[in-house]
């Protein structure tokens, strides 16, 4: 099974898991496919990483990348009081739940690609759909994590190449000519 199928599958299982009668009794059923997704996107970076070889380094710039995102999340909620929805709190602003969910969909599609992003996006759409719909955030709030992790991830995770055993590169010299590499993995 290829890595892209993985991503799927293991999104899909996790659609499914939150459409299950038992998630829909009490009329819930969004909030609790949110709440699925907000542990299902960090734990399919984790596990598309690994699938690819065992992208340690790929794993490491997720880390740091969703830490900065998720302490940043609760720096500004800290700094910046806004009234809940629902009036509960004053907790709105910048939700570190969402921030780590936006940092795993921003990580896949920077990473990996278009392949594994609009799955990842799709699910974090869900996610913060889920909440603003439930009371719990505003729509800018969760924009505000969005904008949050993209930033980090882009600054920080580049892109997955394969290991490979053979590598060909041409590179221009000063005064028109140019030098070839050849390196080979043992």
């Amino acid at each position: 099974m290829g890595v892209p199928r993985l991503g799927l599958l293991c999104l899909c299982l996790t659609a499914m898991l939150a459409s299950s009668p038992a998630s829909a009794a009490g009329g819930k059923t969004l909030r609790n496919a949110g709440n699925i997704l907000l542990v299902a996107l960090p734990v399919s970076a984790v596990g598309i990483s690994l699938a690819h070889d065992g992208d340690w380094k790929g794993l490491g710039q997720f880390a740091l990348a969703a830490g900065l995102t998720v302490g940043s999340a609760y720096a500004l909620r800290a700094a910046i009081r806004i009234r809940r929805p629902d009036h509960s709190d004053f907790n709105s602003f910048s939700p570190p739940d969402v921030a780590l969910a936006d940092s795993s969909a921003s990580y896949l599609w920077q990473r990996y690609g278009w392949k594994y992003g609009v799955l990842a996006y799709a699910a974090r759409a869900v996610v913060s759909y889920a909440l603003s719909d439930a009371k719990k955030n505003h729509w800018y709030d969760t924009l505000a994590s969005s904008a949050l992790s993209f930033g980090f991830n882009y600054a920080i995770v580049t892109r997955y190449h394969p290991n490979r055993r053979y590598n060909l590169s041409v590179d221009p010299e000063p005064g028109g000519g140019a030098a070839v590499h050849f390196t080979m993995n043992f």
